[in-house]
């Protein structure tokens, strides 16, 4: 391989470096082989306890609390300025620090006043803040305590309580109650509405909802509102308590709302915005006629329906609804009644455009946020109390799309369905981009 010879800009210094090598945020590349080869000759682990990267997180560690208690005491260590000069060094303290690469051992140096109060490594601060992040995104994994506190044994060789990893992630609690109270958008073109059940463990363990609501904002991104811990099964009444809330952080319109068919669930949407269209899941509809079926009619009555929500038009929905009503409807007329006390928040997409249409016929936009809950949520099993089961559910939510790519196909799928909303509610939307 031939050496790429460069001169230093100031000394006229001619350096050599290895093509391929290059300096990474000033990051020098051939000191770090030099120290990876010296390993090696040693017969140095590169990482694992003793290893090279953990002797290196030590002497840099130190070498920046030397550097941190330098500039307070205005000398450098073995400096003869110090003596006599006031407060000065005091020879170091031992403490081992959980890091990334491990537990290292590290030297943290006193002065004679006790003034100095490092920034690096705190006093009483015993893990670094990329372990916290680790031990928050295992978490939001849904991994437990205990396998969290396994994978950090296994991995780093690092004996952290279960007690411990709980108070890390309940620092995450304060958050949550920013998050849930912060100020929202005025208005929405479509609010997205679900809940999943939990099991908590409150005397004897049941079934608890956990209430979802997410929207989509004028730009075309995803805004997940809150989440509210409900006191029993999902109801009407407490959603108009969580639509309420919703309003007074600052919600004053919104043009669409999908739900599913809760009882009452519409009439708490019009007393929270008199303006906005109620739209019932389809999906949701489908699976409810399919309680009132035998398993083995399930494909036939999913056929005989298709024709429903597919229609053009809401009379030629009608039309295809009495073909069904005429074929099934003798053999489960529970079905029929179903569709029929569903009618009036079942048709209203039916008059948008095709772009609309397909965004706002069901609450699949939501349910990939359900799954990723649910995904944490199993793992868990059950939980002590509500607090513990919303902090694993916010958990979820925060680490939905640590990429951005989500965010961007997001965006590229609703833009469409925007432009249409543009048009067919003329005039609400502009609200949300003042």
């Amino acid at each position: 391989m031939t050496d790429v010879v460069t001169a230093g800009a100031d000394t006229g210094q001619v350096v050599k470096r290895k093509p391929g090598r290059p300096d990474v945020d000033g990051v020098d590349g051939e000191l770090v082989a030099r120290l990876v080869e010296q390993a090696r000759t040693a017969g140095l682990q590169l990482t694992g306890e003793g290893g090279l990267l953990q002797q290196l997180t030590k002497r840099v560690l130190e070498s920046a609390l030397e550097g941190e208690i330098t500039d307070p005491l205005g000398y450098d260590k073995g400096d003869p300025a110090g003596k006599n000069g006031g407060n000065s060094r005091n020879g170091v303290r031992g403490k081992t620090v959980l890091t990334e690469v491990g537990p290292v051992d590290v030297e943290v140096p006193r002065d004679r006043d006790g003034r100095f109060e490092p920034q690096i490594v705190r006093k009483c601060q015993r893990r670094l803040s990329g372990v916290e992040d680790m031990v928050i995104s295992l978490s939001a994994k849904g991994l437990t305590t205990g396998e969290i506190q396994a994978h950090l044994a296994e991995v780093y060789g690092a004996d952290v309580s279960r007690q411990t990893i709980s108070t890390i992630t309940d620092k995450v609690v304060e958050a949550m109650t920013e998050w849930q109270n912060r100020p929202l958008d005025p208005v929405y073109p479509v609010i997205f509405l679900d809940a999943i059940h939990v099991k908590i463990r409150d005397g004897k363990v049941a079934n608890r909802p956990i209430y979802i609501a997410l929207a989509v904002t004028v730009e075309g991104t995803r805004d997940i509102l809150g989440l509210w811990a409900g006191d029993g099964g999902e109801g009407a009444k407490f959603w108009l308590q969580v639509l309420t809330e919703v309003k007074n952080r600052g919600v004053a319109d919104a043009c669409m709302v999908v739900c599913d068919g809760l009882k009452g669930l519409p009439e708490a949407i019009e007393t929270t915005w008199p303006l906005a269209v109620v739209q019932t899941c389809v999906i949701h509809l489908l699976r409810n006629s399919f309680r009132y079926a035998g398993r083995q009619h399930w494909d036939g009555i999913a056929r005989a329906l298709r024709p429903v929500y597919t229609a053009p038009t809401e009379a030629s929905a009608k039309e295809r609804f009495a073909e069904f009503a005429d074929a099934w409807g003798g053999r489960y007329p529970a079905i029929v009644r179903l569709w029929d006390k569903a009618w009036p928040e079942f048709v209203p997409f039916l008059t948008f455009d095709a772009e609309i249409r397909t965004v706002v016929c069901s609450t699949n936009a939501i349910e990939s946020v359900n799954a990723r809950i649910r995904r944490a949520v199993r793992a868990r099993g059950h939980f002590p109390n509500e607090a513990a089961a919303l902090k694993c559910v916010y958990l979820a939510v925060m680490s939905l799309d640590p990429t951005g790519q989500g965010r961007r196909r997001w965006t590229m799928r609703w833009k469409p369905a925007l432009n249409a909303f543009e048009m067919t509610f003329e005039g609400r939307l502009s609200a949300g981009r003042k």
